[in-house]
C-alpha cells in the first residue's frame, strides 16, 4: 500500500473509531422520531454534541430524500426538507446497513468546504428507516503523525514514443560521466556531512538538485562547475547527520555507488537521472526508455545488475576507483 493510501486509510479509521459509537446511539434514538421531522432535528442537534469536529447533521430516508433539517449546533434550517440528495458524493457509496460508511473527501455545497460525511443506517428492526449523516470539515479534524513507512517498490511506464525508439539511439557520455567517481563522492559527502538530505542527480545534462535540512521548502540546482568547486564548503558547512534519517549513514556511499553501475551498464538502457532521498529512503530511478522506479534503499542494493538488465556483464563501472569513499 502505498504512502498516500496508507494516509487517508489510518484517517479515515480514526474518524470512524470516534463517530461509530456516538451515531449508533444516536440512529437508535432516531427510530422512534421518524415520523415527525421537527422531533427529528432536535434528536440530532442533541447528538451533534456527541460528535467532536462534526459541524452539521441530517436524516435521509432509503431513496435519498432529506426528511430533517440541516442541523447545526445553534441553528436548524427547515428549507431545504424534502430535497432528493441522491446524486451526492455521500450517497454514491455503498450504504450501510449496520455501522457506518465514511465518504471520499468532496466539497460540500453547505459551506464549499472539502468535506468527509459519515452515514450510519437507521433500522429498528429488519426493516431500513434511512440513514442518518454526520458532515466533517477536513481542515477542522485533528492532525495525525503523516511520517511514511518504508516505501514499496513503484513503477511508472514512460513516454511510448521513447520506448518505441530506444534501440534507434545509444548513450552520450555527458561531462559528469568523464568525472562520475568525483561527483559521486562529492554527492556522499555532501549527504553524509554536510546536511544534504535529498538530492536528484541529472547524469545526461550534468548538474544535481539538492534540499538541505535547513531550508527544506527551497532547492538548489548547480550544474558540474559548481558541484566540484571546492569553494561548496563555504556554502554546504559541516553539519550533523539528520536524526530523521531512516538510511544509516554507512549505507549512503554504496547507493550511490550502485547508480554508477545502472549508469554504465548498457549503451542503450541506462540510468538518465536518480533521486535518493535519506528521511524517507527512497531511491528513485528514470532510465533511458523513460520508465521510472521508486524503490527503498535497502531493496535497491539487494538487487544485483541482473535484477535490472537480465545479464552479468557490464562495461568497467566495479573497479576499485568506483568505490566512494566517506
Amino acid at each position: 500500500m502505498s504512502w498516500f493510501k496508507q494516509v487517508t486509510s489510518r484517517k479515515k479509521a480514526v474518524l470512524a473509531q470516534m463517530a461509530i459509537g456516538p451515531m449508533e446511539a444516536l440512529a437508535r434514538k432516531c427510530t422512534q422520531k421518524w415520523p415527525d421531522p421537527n422531533a427529528l432535528d432536535h434528536v440530532l442537534q442533541e447528538g451533534l454534541q456527541t460528535l467532536p469536529y462534526c459541524h452539521l447533521m441530517y436524516a435521509v430516508d432509503v431513496n435519498g430524500m432529506l426528511i430533517s433539517s440541516n442541523v447545526q449546533s445553534r441553528q436548524v434550517d427547515p428549507s431545504l426538507r424534502h430535497r432528493s440528495l441522491s446524486g451526492r458524493p455521500f450517497m454514491n457509496n455503498t450504504l450501510p446497513f449496520q455501522g457506518l460508511t465514511l465518504s471520499q473527501v468532496y466539497i460540500s455545497q453547505f459551506n464549499l468546504q472539502p468535506c468527509i460525511t459519515a452515514m450510519c443506517v437507521v433500522r429498528p428492526d429488519e426493516r431500513v428507516l434511512g440513514f442518518i449523516a454526520a458532515d466533517f470539515q477536513v481542515d477542522h479534524l485533528p492532525e495525525q503523525d503523516t511520517q511514511p513507512s518504508a516505501p514499496a517498490w513503484t513503477q511508472y511506464r514512460g513516454d511510448p514514443a521513447i520506448r518505441s525508439t530506444l534501440f534507434m539511439q545509444t548513450r552520450s557520455h555527458s561531462a559528469m560521466d568523464q568525472r562520475l567517481d568525483e561527483v559521486l563522492a562529492i554527492i556522499a559527502d555532501m549527504m553524509q556531512e554536510r546536511g544534504i538530505f535529498h538530492a536528484k542527480i541529472h547524469f545526461s545534462s550534468s548538474r544535481i538538485s539538492v534540499w538541505t535540512v535547513e531550508d527544506p521548502y527551497c532547492y538548489q540546482i548547480h550544474p558540474l562547475d559548481e558541484l566540484i568547486d571546492a569553494d561548496r564548503m563555504l556554502v554546504y558547512a559541516k553539519r550533523p547527520y539528520t536524526d530523521r534519517a531512516q538510511v544509516p549513514q554507512e549505507s549512503v556511499a554504496p547507493v550511490l555507488n550502485q547508480l554508477k553501475v545502472l549508469r554504465d551498464a548498457d549503451e542503450n538502457i541506462y540510468l538518465r537521472s536518480a533521486s535518493f532521498n535519506l528521511i524517507n529512503g527512497m531511491v528513485g530511478l528514470t532510465f533511458s526508455c523513460d520508465g521510472s522506479l521508486y524503490i527503498n534503499y535497502e531493496e535497491f542494493l539487494s538487487k544485483d545488475i541482473s535484477f535490472w538488465f537480465g545479464k552479468t556483464t557490464v562495461t568497467d563501472s566495479s573497479d576499485d576507483s568506483s568505490q566512494l569513499k566517506r
